[in-house]
């Protein structure tokens, strides 16, 4: 599989506070923040708009276990489901199952040091 990860589709990090963290961002940085956080729109080699969401999660999320880290890496990916058979195979520990939304379909698996990884086949237009 050529095309695993094609770019990044969200930080996610805990905070003990989301709000005032959100706050902050926008006060200082400019960060037009939302209920989720941030959503940051490029545009990818081809002109294809794209999106990356920033977002702060309260300490006691539940969201990233098995994970015990402070943080979690959201990648974009163009197939999920032949993504997800191929580190199957390859005997990477998927997490769950897949999901699927009007904003694209997820997954999840850890890495070599324990850290949740979600895969995202985004459908960025459901965003506008």
């Amino acid at each position: 599989m050529k095309n695993r990860v094609i770019g990044i589709g969200g930080l996610f990090f805990k905070t003990k506070s989301p709000n005032e963290t959100k706050d902050w961002y926008k006060k200082h940085l400019g960060f037009n923040t939302d209920d989720y956080g941030c959503t940051f729109w490029w545009k990818d080699k081809e002109g294809k708009e794209c999106s990356t969401q920033w977002s702060p999660f309260p300490l006691d999320t539940k969201y990233y276990k098995p994970s015990n880290k402070d943080f979690m890496f959201n990648y974009r990916v163009e197939n999920l489901v032949k993504l997800l058979e191929v580190l199957k195979e390859e005997g990477v520990t998927i997490i769950g199952e897949m999901e699927e939304y009007e904003y694209g379909k997820f997954g999840w698996i850890l890495d070599n040091d324990g850290n949740k990884i979600e895969l995202w086949e985004p459908k960025d237009q459901a965003f506008k």
